[in-house]
């Protein structure tokens, strides 16, 4: 082969070389643009404890370029899809060019912090998320009260709940009323301990009231934690009587009813009458609290006392009974003789009116004067003007008459 024939051949080869390493060199340049153009996109989470955390890491672009999760003391969690750390809590959700994704189901406060996405370009591009984790407070305890109580007793009542993150509210609730308390927030590590105090001045309205601890946090999204406590109070009793007629008539029946309010309730009562013993008739009954008269007569009349007792006092009440007889009640009253009354006295004030006014207008006054008494006499005008003048000389006699 002549030396022409070899330089020919050797041609497209060197060629070829060169587009080669053209083209490598635009990839290259290409590649470093591009990873320019690469980052790690995460969010930050909040996850109440228990519960599981979703670690998302996403890279718009990617040459196919590895991703990696480390924790907040910087051990590596997971490389691509290849797991690093043993621990069963933690797994992986899904693993691509453009996405790497794990979970931690069970988290606890321990796992609180800074967690970090690598994207293994030159040089390494990070981005960090951090995880908050919400501690439960638990169910709150009341302390303070003792049963039962004593009207006059005063207590503090105290609603204890620990574990929260942040601080828990507490709250006291009366029934459905709410009521103030005295709030102290105690440091316990990373978790709160939150206790409220209510200070009572017991009295017998307060037996059988509820007193609720209610606890309300940012982790308790759908519900809240509470802890309710009834009082239990002892009182003295005071009685009272009720009876079922107002007025009662001899042949009528009446039930007294002795109701006494106590605790301990004030069983059994006792019925007296006079500050003695009950008559001993088929017609009074004593059944239980109540003093039943089938048919009343008025030898049942007198006082009658009830009478309740507990180991903190003794009430008393009393009611006096007067049987009437029906017949010796006053009837109706007649209408038409109040009628007849009341026009006897209409027309004798008319009467009257009519006699007096006629009495006023018989005795009206007329009233003359002297220049008047000189015109009567007078023939005519001039004649009357010159006596009224002629009188005027003698003023001091003109008087004046009623008649």
């Amino acid at each position: 082969m002549s030396p022409q024939h070899l330089q020919v051949e050797l041609l497209p080869q060197k060629l070829l070389i060169v587009i080669w390493l053209l083209l490598k060199t635009d990839l290259n340049l290409y590649s470093q643009i591009l990873s320019q153009g690469q980052f790690p996109i995460v969010q930050n989470m909040t996850v109440t404890e228990g519960g599981i955390a979703n670690l998302t890491c996403r890279v718009e672009h990617n040459d196919n370029t590895s991703l990696q999760w480390s924790n907040p003391a910087q051990q590596t969690l997971f490389f691509g899809d290849k797991k690093a750390l043993r621990d069963n809590r933690i797994e992986l959700v899904r693993a691509t060019s453009q996405e790497l994704t794990i979970s931690i189901s069970e988290v606890t406060l321990a796992d609180e912090g800074m967690y970090t996405c690598s994207l293994f370009t030159m040089p390494v591009k990070t981005a960090k998320a951090f995880l908050t984790v919400l501690g439960v407070p638990k169910k709150p305890e009341i302390n303070g009260l003792t049963k039962p109580l004593l009207e006059g007793d005063q207590i503090t009542l105290t609603c204890v709940t620990s574990g929260s993150k942040p601080a828990a509210d507490v709250r006291w609730f009366k029934n459905e009323k709410e009521v103030k308390g005295a709030k102290e927030v105690n440091a316990s590590g990373k978790t709160f301990t939150v206790k409220s105090s209510l200070q009572l001045l017991v009295n017998r309205h307060d037996d059988g009231v509820a007193y609720t601890c209610r606890v309300d946090h940012v982790s308790l999204t759908a519900t809240h934690e509470e802890t309710t406590q009834v009082l239990e109070v002892h009182y003295a009793p005071y009685v009272e009587i009720k009876h079922s007629i107002p007025a009662p008539l001899e042949g009528q029946y009446l039930k007294l009813e002795c109701v006494p309010h106590g605790n301990p309730s004030p069983d059994p009562v006792l019925w007296t009458k006079d500050g003695g013993e009950l008559p001993d008739l088929d017609r009074v009954i004593v059944e239980g609290r109540e003093l039943t008269f089938m048919s009343l007569n008025k030898t049942d009349n007198g006082t009658y006392r009830c009478e309740a007792t507990n180991h903190l006092g003794t009430s008393q009440a009393e009611y006096k009974l007067v049987v009437k007889d029906p017949n010796a009640l006053p009837g109706p009253p007649d209408h038409a003789l109040i009628g007849g009354i009341v026009a006897v006295v209409v027309f004798a004030t008319l009467c009257l009116i009519i006699v007096l006014g006629r009495y006023l207008a018989r005795h009206k006054g007329t009233y003359l004067t002297n220049e008047a008494k000189g015109a009567d006499d007078a023939p005519d005008a001039d004649t009357a003007i010159i006596n009224a003048d002629g009188n005027h000389a003698h003023a001091e006699e003109k008087k004046e008459y009623f008649i």
